[in-house]
């Protein structure tokens, strides 16, 4: 075949989902959504993404069970892996974004520009790379962009021999090939507004399945379920909707009288994963689902109730309250323009202005939980991230607002609680919105 490329198709119709309808949807409607998308993301965003790297032909390969992080993103969703070697082509021209796959199989709404019958002659190895080879001389780039980094793992998804055997076959063109770390990272970043929607529904589908879980005797039988068996009911309940959790849950409990060690301790409970939930006890979970190829990454903390009891302590709902706090002043830092690292600083040096003893550990989120963006904050380092925490924010992004806040409560006898919040948030133009429904008030669950 050729090697003649032609711009993206414009489909017919782009048509955002209906946010009522868009968690769980069928697989077959799924895929459909998804790849709507990817036509939109080729078209709207990686114009952009592309002049803004400086980058005008990007190289995105992998071979089947070793695929690129982003190679996934770029796959029609019938695709659930790469088939054989599977190369991928944009280029960047005054027309927009040219997309072509050198790959044995057609792959979805890529122009297919190869067939191992074109170069009959050669094994089909070499006739692949031959015809990666005539594309780049046909397009001629300034820049060829391929995805190693030594800060992202996910824009770091070229193999040492995919990265070898491209530089055989490239020739003297090889001396053009340069990172396309801002690239792949800010395609992984970048939402379309559909997506955001989608993630919106997503997260609030989170909170109900948590919610649920913590009202049913069923799911929580106080003075019977563990937080292990909590976690592993969490995650049968996301299973059975069809919105698979990316990682395992995680249930932890508090309660008076059983203090966790300060620093790295404070992140394992000081009440055993397998000891029954009490009266009395704060219940906490994260937990992060998965759909339409998106994921979400959230917590929610309860409490459950004592014999007489209608809410929680007044000190508990206070450091729930003061983690809000805590919130507020770190989306008031989240600005476009800014690195993860000065939102770090800017918001720590805010919370210890008015006494909030915190620690802001939050990420991005969208194709992966742990997502390719500016890392602001991880609890094992609040001086700053060096590589991603020096990334830049961008509006048209997903993070989850993640953190924690000490605060001692006076009906624990000064026992101090590790209050920890985890919200997804959205940051557009218009500023920082919450995704889902936000937690400003304890969820209540009834005692034994």
């Amino acid at each position: 075949m050729g090697t003649t490329v032609v711009c993206f198709p414009v489909p017919m119709t782009l048509v955002a989902p209906d946010p009522t309808r868009t968690v769980p949807l069928p697989l077959r409607e799924q895929a459909d959504v998804r790849d709507r998308w990817l036509t939109q993301r080729l078209l709207d965003l990686l114009p952009g993404l592309m002049d803004r790297a400086g980058i005008d032909l990007w190289l995105v390969l992998g071979r089947e069970y070793n695929e690129d992080p982003v190679l996934a993103t770029l796959l029609p969703a019938t695709w659930l892996s790469a088939r054989r070697r599977t190369i991928l082509v944009l280029h960047r021209s005054d027309d927009g974004v040219t997309a072509a796959a050198v790959s044995r199989y057609p792959v979805g709404q890529f122009l297919p520009a190869w067939s191992p019958e074109d170069g009959a002659a050669l094994p089909a190895e070499e006739s692949q790379w031959a015809e990666v080879r005539r594309i780049v001389e046909q397009a001629g780039p300034r820049r060829i962009g391929v995805d190693v980094s030594a800060d992202f793992a996910l824009a770091d998804g070229l193999s040492y021999t995919e990265h070898r055997l491209l530089a055989e076959a490239l020739g003297p063109w090889a001396d053009r090939l340069v990172s396309a770390e801002d690239l792949a990272v800010g395609w992984l970043e970048a939402r379309l507004p559909e997506e955001i929607v989608a993630l919106d529904a997503m997260n609030r589908l989170a909170g109900e399945v948590v919610g649920e879980a913590f009202s049913s005797p069923a799911a929580l039988a106080v003075g019977a379920t563990t937080a292990t068996d909590l976690a592993w009911e969490l995650r049968q309940r996301l299973a059975d909707l069809g919105a698979e959790p990316w990682f395992h849950p995680v249930v932890d409990l508090q309660r008076a009288g059983a203090t966790p060690v300060r620093g790295r301790g404070a992140l394992l409970p000081a009440v055993p994963y397998d000891a029954p939930v009490e009266p009395g006890d704060l219940v906490h979970c994260d937990v992060g689902l998965s759909s339409l190829g998106l994921k979400t990454d959230s917590q929610r903390t309860g409490y459950v109730l004592r014999r007489g009891e209608t809410d929680a302590p007044a000190g508990l709902r206070h450091a729930l309250a003061v983690a809000n706090r805590m919130q507020d002043l770190t989306t008031a830092e989240l600005v476009a323009g800014r690195t993860g690292n000065e939102v770090l600083a800017a918001a720590r040096a805010a919370a210890a202005a008015v006494g909030i003893d915190g620690v802001i550990y939050s990420h991005p989120v969208g194709f992966h939980g742990h997502g390719a963006g500016p890392a602001i904050g991880r609890w094992d380092d609040q001086g700053g991230v060096p590589g991603v925490g020096d990334r830049v924010l961008h509006p048209d992004t997903v993070y989850a607002l993640e953190l924690c806040v000490r605060v001692p409560v006076p009906e624990w006898g000064g026992q101090p609680v590790r209050m920890a919040l985890e919200e997804g948030i959205a940051l557009t133009g218009d500023g920082v919105r919450y995704l889902g429904d936000r937690q400003t008030e304890l969820l209540l669950i009834p005692g034994a």
